[in-house]
């Protein structure tokens, strides 16, 4: 193909279709329309993640949502996809480029409950739906600690199907992602932003990860002009510490790196990690504080000296997941 019939040839950009991931995609092909001047157009595809009904920590977690979308690049079926970072697999596929990681989006967990209560407000012995085994051990944990008692109660679905649970009254409050509300313009329905020494988002929450073929060079660079540094260090520590513990995106593991300013200069990161049982009765949590990496293998290796620390404390013992 010429380069003049290339440049008029759409991209075809992979997306799962939930009302979410397609604005995640929609913001992406605004985005690389800007770049090229070439239309974006998107592919829907369904994942096993969207058509299972179990719990994810049944059917495992790493990928379900990813596979599907993984190959559809590899069949040449899409130039290019886009996921929620938390979702990747930590260990990246030698045909793939992690193409870009885009400016991170609001990390935390918020909560969404009935009458706009916080989570210290919650009547005694409440309903919380969440799906997420880590959302669980830290919401438990806190609970115990403030004299409070809640139910935590598995759940799926969208986030229509989520906050629905508590519209209809069957549960008091749910917990979901405070980047996945504010790309689809509900933010106004958070009840609180749980604040991050409270519950440790899952690693790579908030971010959005750019895929590809790895031989489709010229692509690859293209949308490597999407990526933000700072962003990518972050969530490569969180990935890595995920990786070292050999946990799953199921297991109950928190991570968040910060990247500390000192004045107009990013100078030090910190890295927090937990990982609990799920109902709430153990965690180790610990952190660490350091320059900013200036590498992807140091990044790697700020995220696996904390997962050393962590199981040196019996984070393994704390992971249903790891021992399978």
């Amino acid at each position: 193909m010429t380069e003049a019939a290339e440049a008029n040839t759409a991209l075809k950009l992979g997306t799962r279709r939930s009302r979410l991931a397609m604005a995640q995609s929609g913001h992406v092909a605004d985005a690389v329309r800007a770049l090229t001047g070439r239309e974006v157009e998107l592919v829907e595809i369904t994942t096993y993640g969207d058509v299972s009904k179990e719990q994810l920590a049944q059917i495992g977690g790493t990928g379900v949502f990813v596979t599907a979308l993984r190959d559809a690049l590899l069949k040449g079926e899409v130039d290019f996809a886009v996921h929620s970072l938390k979702d990747l697999p930590t260990a990246q596929p030698d045909d793939l480029a992690l193409a870009a990681v885009p400016p991170r989006e609001d990390p935390r967990d918020v909560l969404v409950a009935r009458d706009g209560l916080t989570f210290a407000q919650l009547p005694d012995g409440a309903r919380v739906g969440t799906g997420s085994p880590r959302r669980m051990a830290q919401l438990n944990a806190y609970a115990r600690g403030h004299g409070l008692n809640i139910q935590t109660v598995p759940i799926r679905g969208n986030i229509d199907t989520r906050v629905g649970y508590v519209r209809s009254g069957e549960l008091d409050a749910v917990v979901l992602a405070a980047a996945g509300l504010r790309r689809i313009g509900r933010v106004d329905e958070v009840s609180e932003f749980l604040d991050t020494d409270v519950v440790l988002p899952a690693p790579g929450q908030g971010a959005l990860a750019i895929e590809c073929a790895a031989d489709n060079a010229d692509l690859a660079a293209m949308l490597a002009q999407l990526d933000d540094p700072h962003t990518r260090c972050a969530v490569t520590a969180e990935r890595a510490l995920l990786a070292a513990l050999e946990a799953g995106c199921s297991a109950p593991v928190g991570a968040l790196a910060d990247l500390l300013v000192d004045g107009q200069i990013v100078n030090q990161m910190r890295l927090r990690g937990v990982v609990g049982s799920t109902d709430g009765t153990e965690l180790v949590q610990l952190s660490t504080t350091g320059p900013v990496p200036t590498s992807h293998h140091a990044a790697e290796a700020f995220g696996r000296e904390l997962a050393s620390e962590m199981l040196a404390k019996g984070a393994a013992g704390l992971m249903g997941e790891r021992a399978l």
